[in-house]
Protein backbone atom coordinates (compact mmCIF):
# COMPACT_ATOMS: atom_id res chain seq x y z
CA UNK A 1 0.00 0.00 0.00
CA UNK A 2 2.77 2.46 0.97
CA UNK A 3 5.05 1.44 -1.89
CA UNK A 4 2.21 1.91 -4.38
CA UNK A 5 1.28 5.35 -2.98
CA UNK A 6 4.90 6.48 -3.34
CA UNK A 7 5.25 5.42 -6.97
CA UNK A 8 6.20 8.83 -8.37
CA UNK A 9 5.86 7.64 -11.97
CA UNK A 10 2.06 7.66 -11.67
CA UNK A 11 -0.08 10.82 -12.02
CA UNK A 12 -1.72 12.78 -9.18
CA UNK A 13 1.01 12.27 -6.59
CA UNK A 14 -0.69 14.36 -3.88
CA UNK A 15 -3.92 12.33 -4.08
CA UNK A 16 -1.97 9.06 -3.94
CA UNK A 17 -0.04 10.18 -0.86
CA UNK A 18 -3.22 11.45 0.83
CA UNK A 19 -4.87 8.06 0.22
CA UNK A 20 -2.78 6.72 3.11
CA UNK A 21 -4.57 8.92 5.67
CA UNK A 22 -8.10 8.79 7.14
CA UNK A 23 -10.79 10.82 5.43
CA UNK A 24 -11.67 12.54 8.71
CA UNK A 25 -10.51 12.83 12.29
CA UNK A 26 -7.17 13.74 13.73
CA UNK A 27 -3.94 13.10 11.82
CA UNK A 28 -0.70 14.08 13.55
CA UNK A 29 2.32 14.65 11.31
CA UNK A 30 5.71 15.99 12.39
CA UNK A 31 8.27 17.02 9.79
CA UNK A 32 10.88 19.72 9.36
CA UNK A 33 10.46 20.97 12.91
CA UNK A 34 6.73 21.57 12.50
CA UNK A 35 3.59 19.63 13.32
CA UNK A 36 0.15 19.41 11.71
CA UNK A 37 -2.91 18.02 13.46
CA UNK A 38 -5.60 17.78 10.80
CA UNK A 39 -5.98 16.21 7.37
CA UNK A 40 -6.43 19.62 5.64
CA UNK A 41 -3.22 20.93 7.28
CA UNK A 42 -1.31 17.80 6.22
CA UNK A 43 -2.68 18.02 2.68
CA UNK A 44 -1.55 21.67 2.49
CA UNK A 45 1.96 20.61 3.58
CA UNK A 46 2.11 17.82 1.00
CA UNK A 47 0.81 20.14 -1.75
CA UNK A 48 3.43 22.74 -0.83
CA UNK A 49 6.21 20.14 -0.88
CA UNK A 50 5.08 18.84 -4.25
CA UNK A 51 4.68 22.34 -5.74
CA UNK A 52 8.10 23.63 -4.69
CA UNK A 53 10.21 20.45 -4.50
CA UNK A 54 8.57 17.41 -6.05
CA UNK A 55 7.42 19.01 -9.29
CA UNK A 56 10.98 20.24 -9.90
CA UNK A 57 12.46 16.75 -9.68
CA UNK A 58 12.96 15.26 -13.13
CA UNK A 59 12.51 11.47 -13.30
CA UNK A 60 12.32 10.95 -9.52
CA UNK A 61 12.30 7.37 -8.26
CA UNK A 62 11.35 6.65 -4.67
CA UNK A 63 13.65 3.94 -3.30
CA UNK A 64 12.94 2.24 0.01
CA UNK A 65 16.29 1.42 1.61
CA UNK A 66 14.73 -0.31 4.62
CA UNK A 67 11.25 -0.91 5.96
CA UNK A 68 10.27 -2.54 9.26
CA UNK A 69 6.66 -3.16 10.24
CA UNK A 70 5.55 -4.28 13.69
CA UNK A 71 1.97 -5.32 14.36
CA UNK A 72 0.96 -3.84 17.69
CA UNK A 73 -2.54 -5.26 17.82
CA UNK A 74 -5.26 -6.51 15.49
CA UNK A 75 -6.00 -2.88 14.57
CA UNK A 76 -2.64 -1.11 14.99
CA UNK A 77 0.81 -1.31 13.42
CA UNK A 78 3.91 0.83 13.15
CA UNK A 79 6.25 1.17 10.19
CA UNK A 80 9.73 2.66 10.30
CA UNK A 81 11.49 3.08 7.00
CA UNK A 82 14.36 4.84 5.29
CA UNK A 83 14.23 6.08 1.74
CA UNK A 84 16.04 8.05 -0.93
CA UNK A 85 14.78 9.79 -4.04
CA UNK A 86 17.37 10.12 -6.79
CA UNK A 87 16.38 12.61 -9.49
CA UNK A 88 17.68 15.27 -11.82
CA UNK A 89 17.32 18.96 -11.02
CA UNK A 90 15.80 21.41 -13.53
CA UNK A 91 19.41 22.43 -14.38
CA UNK A 92 20.25 18.82 -15.27
CA UNK A 93 22.30 17.96 -12.18
CA UNK A 94 21.94 14.63 -10.39
CA UNK A 95 20.57 15.03 -6.87
CA UNK A 96 19.25 12.80 -4.07
CA UNK A 97 17.02 13.56 -1.12
CA UNK A 98 16.23 11.03 1.58
CA UNK A 99 15.31 10.44 5.17
CA UNK A 100 13.55 8.27 7.71
CA UNK A 101 9.82 7.92 8.36
CA UNK A 102 7.91 6.36 11.23
CA UNK A 103 4.16 5.95 10.74
CA UNK A 104 1.52 4.58 13.09
CA UNK A 105 -1.30 2.81 11.25
CA UNK A 106 -4.78 2.08 12.60
CA UNK A 107 -7.49 0.03 10.98
CA UNK A 108 -10.43 2.36 10.40
CA UNK A 109 -13.53 1.43 8.45
CA UNK A 110 -11.89 -1.76 7.19
CA UNK A 111 -8.75 -0.04 5.84
CA UNK A 112 -5.32 0.74 7.21
CA UNK A 113 -4.59 4.47 7.54
CA UNK A 114 -1.80 6.56 9.04
CA UNK A 115 -2.90 8.35 12.22
CA UNK A 116 0.50 9.63 13.39
CA UNK A 117 3.86 10.03 11.67
CA UNK A 118 7.27 11.59 11.95
CA UNK A 119 9.58 12.26 9.02
CA UNK A 120 13.20 13.33 9.31
CA UNK A 121 15.39 14.41 6.43
CA UNK A 122 18.79 12.83 6.05
CA UNK A 123 21.65 15.30 5.96
CA UNK A 124 22.57 15.96 2.31
CA UNK A 125 25.83 14.01 2.60
CA UNK A 126 23.97 10.89 3.83
CA UNK A 127 21.26 11.09 1.16
CA UNK A 128 23.90 10.93 -1.56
Amino acid sequence: MVVSAYDLSKPDVVAKLMSLYPDSGRVISASGGAMTKTRPQLEDQIKTFWKYVGSNMKQPKWEWTSMEVDVISRDAAVMTSTYRVPHTTPKGMRHIIGGAWTAVFARRGGRWVIVQEHLSDAPPSMAM
